[in-house]
């Protein structure tokens, strides 16, 4: 079983950046390709962002590309997600999520291959 613990979320004015992390445990993480999801309410959850068991690759929602960035430690047994130039459509709780893979370069994760979820973390970005 592996736990997920996110942080770093709060609000923050449009144009503006946050940094998410998501700690994990045991001493198995680098076996997981790590992703980001994020569900505003009413809404289904979407994906948006996700990293490679090595990180050497990394895969983005059209709707974030270009604005955030997904990367891990394997090391610390920690994933991030530095959002800049957030818009209020960026508003949502966001969530860390692990999929265990065999494939190293794998960047594979949907909602339905999902294997652990993190609480979930609020962000909010005001106009």
């Amino acid at each position: 079983q592996v736990q997920l613990v996110e942080s770093g979320g709060g609000l923050v004015q449009a144009g503006g950046s946050l940094r998410l992390s998501c700690v994990a445990s045991g001493r198995t993480f680098s076996r997981y390709v790590m992703g980001w999801f994020r569900q505003s309410p009413g809404k289904e959850r979407e994906f948006v962002a996700a990293i490679s068991r090595s990180a050497g690759r990394t895969n983005y929602a059209d709707s974030v590309k270009g604005r955030f960035s997904i990367s891990r430690d394997n090391a610390k047994n920690t994933v991030f997600l530095q959002m800049n130039s957030l818009k209020p459509e960026d508003t949502a709780v966001y969530y860390c999520a692990a999929r265990f893979t065999v494939d190293i370069v794998s960047v594979g994760i949907s909602v339905g291959s999902v294997d652990y979820w993190g609480q979930g973390t609020q962000v909010t970005v005001s106009s």
